[in-house]
């Protein structure tokens, strides 16, 4: 996983953590948030892997109570062992499936985030966070203007608390930061709207943030 995309993971669950008074905040508030948001990490992946042990027991309790109730093996003589039998819709296995591997992707991804930001000296995830944090800091007013100004009929006060965060991100990195191509920051911002926010988020990201990329000229 690449060390700036693992930052923008991590400084979304930062931003979760932060009241609206973010001038109040130092670098070692900053340094003691992002150890919290590597803990919440650790936990919420934790969780995950919990919901995935019991979506495979339920799995394995379907196919065994299926087997055994299927008429192939009601017909057989008392006493021998079941044999297989097809199962008739597989796409109740495939979905099954899939949010397995949806839920072991997203725990994968944050013990991989823990890891590089809390075992690396002097992580380049942990240097990419605090760059970010900080140019919202000193940027704060002017990136909620934008914000404010793309947001046709929304106030920015009742925007999802989530999509207000990642275009926070999103703006700070083209606008203040300048280390990363614009079409990245676009992409893995729409990205973090798909896995947090809700069903319109991503598309709603992706438009603010291309009027951000066209009004200051970023390519």
């Amino acid at each position: 996983m690449q060390a700036r995309r693992a930052a923008r993971e991590l400084t979304f669950i930062l931003f979760s953590q932060l009241d609206n008074t973010i001038d109040s905040y130092c670098d070692k508030d900053f340094e003691d948030i992002i150890l919290k948001s590597v803990r919440t990490l650790t936990n919420n992946a934790s969780e995950e892997l919990k919901l995935t042990f019991s979506t495979l027991f339920n799995i394995r309790e379907f196919i065994n109570d299926y087997e055994a109730n299927h008429q192939t093996n009601l017909e057989r003589p008392f006493g021998v062992s079941d044999i297989p039998v097809p199962i008739p819709m597989t796409s109740d296995m495939i979905g099954h499936i899939d949010e397995l591997i949806n839920t072991t992707e997203k725990a994968m991804l944050a013990l991989e985030i823990a890891e590089m930001t809390a075992l690396q000296e002097n992580s380049e995830v942990k240097s990419y966070v605090l760059k970010i944090i900080c140019a919202y800091k000193e940027n704060s007013s002017a990136i909620d203007s934008l914000i404010q100004k793309y947001a046709h009929g929304w106030d920015i006060s009742r925007l999802v608390k989530m999509d207000k965060d990642i275009l926070r991100i999103a703006i700070s990195e083209m606008l203040f930061v300048k280390d990363a191509p614009m079409k990245v920051i676009i992409d893995e911002a729409v990205e973090l709207a798909k896995n947090y926010s809700t069903e319109d988020s991503a598309s709603f990201v992706n438009g603010i943030l291309g009027k951000v990329a066209l009004e200051h000229n970023i390519a």
